[in-house]
């Protein structure tokens, strides 16, 4: 059985809006690392044109891009992408299908199958997902920034009981930001 992982960029504050930082080289390697490992990419409509076409073009064409931005551009390339959309007409890539049914029902059935993890991207999303209780790794990845406003996570999503994480691994960035990694428990 894969698990569902749900990594994300947050302020101290819990703001994860991706205009609120910037990402540094370093974080961008952990991105792409994760990726790279990754079988799957699960995201919704929104996460989705935020993210296509601006990598896949770095991808094709990097002329004047940094190593980082374009290592990652590959691996988000390369690696397979669902998208949950009832309002998308059609995606890009060869790799990318919309599913448009009953959102727990497709990733239970994806999380059945053999292969790699899942990745799921966003906030929308994976807000769902983590009420629905189909989460199964939790990677925050806290930058030393007070964003004072922004989109915070779960907004307008009630949990059913609490979540309890357990803690598997931290690590400190040189930009002073911390990598969190947590398992459902």
């Amino acid at each position: 059985m894969r698990n569902l992982i749900y990594p994300i960029n947050l302020t101290i504050d819990g703001c994860c809006d991706h205009n609120k930082m910037s990402p540094d080289e370093e974080t961008f390697e952990y991105f792409t690392r994760l990726t790279r490992d990754a079988g799957l990419a699960v995201y919704g409509r929104k996460t989705y044109q935020l993210m296509v076409p601006y990598w896949p073009d770095i991808a094709k064409n990097p002329a004047g891009e940094t190593e980082e931005d374009i290592e990652f551009a590959q691996a988000f390339d390369s690696i397979n992408k669902i998208v949950f959309s009832r309002t998308l007409d059609k995606v890009e890539g060869r790799n990318t299908r919309i599913i448009r049914s009953d959102l727990e029902d497709e990733i239970v059935k994806l999380k059945q199958e053999q292969g790699k993890d899942i990745l799921v991207g966003g906030v929308a999303l994976p807000s769902q997902l983590i009420a629905l209780g189909l989460v199964d790794e939790f990677i925050f990845v806290v930058h030393p920034i007070i964003a004072g406003e922004g989109k915070r996570l779960m907004e307008g999503i009630s949990l059913p009981e609490k979540l309890r994480l357990k803690l598997v691994e931290s690590k400190t960035l040189k930009s002073g930001g911390l990598v969190l990694h947590y398992l459902k428990q």
